[in-house]
């Protein structure tokens, strides 16, 4: 098993900023101390969301201060971004690092708008801006010179310099959900990272992207390999106790829960409407607070002590999961709290699975 750490934190002020910003750093030089294959940023706007906003500049901060651990972002919302200034970016970032650099896309938030209207954008085009921003990022690193006309980019460069450590270019990684593009991915043997889906739903996930992987052409060593890093989310607590750990965490989500539909109650347009599709009862506002936290933690939490953690982790793993990306830094639940369930994980649990964890 491999455990990646991921943050998701949440300032609770522009006042206190500053200080998240530097207990970031600290949490995320932890995390390679503990022992955890990769660090994993996300990307918000505006609100105090993942409190760094960039993800990219933060990230070379890390790398100064690293030398082992993988950095990856999950992910970068590539609807709101020129790819060219990105393929820089990301190829300075490789070279700061020694070629650790994981780079998950995405087109953006599908919930909050007001991010795009942030950047004088809607999100409408959003998918296709996303398609043609990454072949143009792709091609930036592989094609010299790079000539492109489309239909939200018109670039023509000599050469992208620095070139990436990572030849031809650093993994690129995709966010998916639903079957079709598990299957879809497979298909085109790219790494994979997705949701906070439930156990019972893992498993035929997995196989679709096996199935995809099998048309992919790609040689079986390749295969196993994909399917074995595939990257499967989880909010992580690791308490005192089990009754301990329960009640810290609900506390902060359903303070983050608050949060959430607050700012895009007040920031979304009226003009926006969230697909159906994509709501739940901890998306959905007009669902209860405790349904929709009882859904979360039914659906995508691993909470309790160590050892009720390492079963929960075992479950994951026999319902074929070998890569887990662990949400320990989440906002209002604290930082010296998220720094002792990091311990209790990375010193108990991650030494456990090593040695192949807890029987099947």
């Amino acid at each position: 098993m491999k455990f990646g750490w991921l943050t998701l934190a949440h300032s609770p002020s522009p006042g206190h900023d500053a200080q998240a910003i530097f207990e970031q750093l600290e949490q995320a030089t932890l995390a390679e101390e503990l022992g955890f294959a990769g660090v994993w940023l996300t990307e918000h706007n505006f609100t105090g969301e993942s409190v760094y906003a960039d993800p990219i500049p933060f990230a070379a901060a890390l790398a100064m201060r690293t030398a082992r651990i993988r950095i990856g972002f999950a992910v970068i919302q590539m609807a709101l971004r020129h790819p060219v200034r990105l393929a820089t970016q990301l190829s300075l970032l490789d070279n700061l690092t020694g070629g650790r650099v994981d780079i998950g896309v995405g087109r953006g938030s599908i919930f909050n708008e007001y991010e795009y209207i942030g950047y004088g954008l809607r999100s409408g085009d959003a998918r296709e801006r996303m398609a043609e921003a990454l072949d143009v990022m792709t091609r930036a690193w592989t094609a010299t010179p790079l000539d492109h006309k489309g239909k939200y980019f018109s670039v023509r460069l000599p050469e992208l310099r620095p070139a990436p450590v990572q030849r031809p270019h650093p993994p690129i990684w995709h966010s998916v959900a639903s079957p079709a593009s598990f299957r879809l991915c497979g298909e085109k043997a790219v790494p994979i990272l997705t949701v906070r889906l439930p156990v019972a739903q893992i498993p035929a996930r997995l196989c679709e992207y096996a199935s995809g992987l099998e048309a992919s052409g790609v040689d079986g060593a390749s295969q196993r390999r994909l399917l074995q890093q595939a990257a499967i989310w989880r909010w992580v607590y690791v308490g005192e106790s089990r009754a301990a750990a329960e009640a810290e965490f609900v506390a902060a989500v359903a303070q983050t829960r608050r949060h959430m539909h607050h700012v895009r109650h007040d920031l979304n347009p009226p003009d926006f409407r969230i697909d159906p599709a994509m709501l739940n009862p901890w998306t959905d506002p007009s669902h209860a607070e405790e349904d929709g936290i009882r859904f979360a933690l039914r659906s995508g939490a691993l909470i309790g002590t160590a050892s009720d953690v390492a079963e929960q982790i075992a479950e994951l793993r026999d319902a074929g999961a070998r890569h887990i990306l662990c949400q320990m830094s989440f906002g209002f639940l604290g930082h010296e709290r998220i720094k002792a369930s990091m311990r209790r994980f990375g010193e108990r649990i991650i030494p456990a699975f090593a040695r192949k964890g807890p029987a099947a």
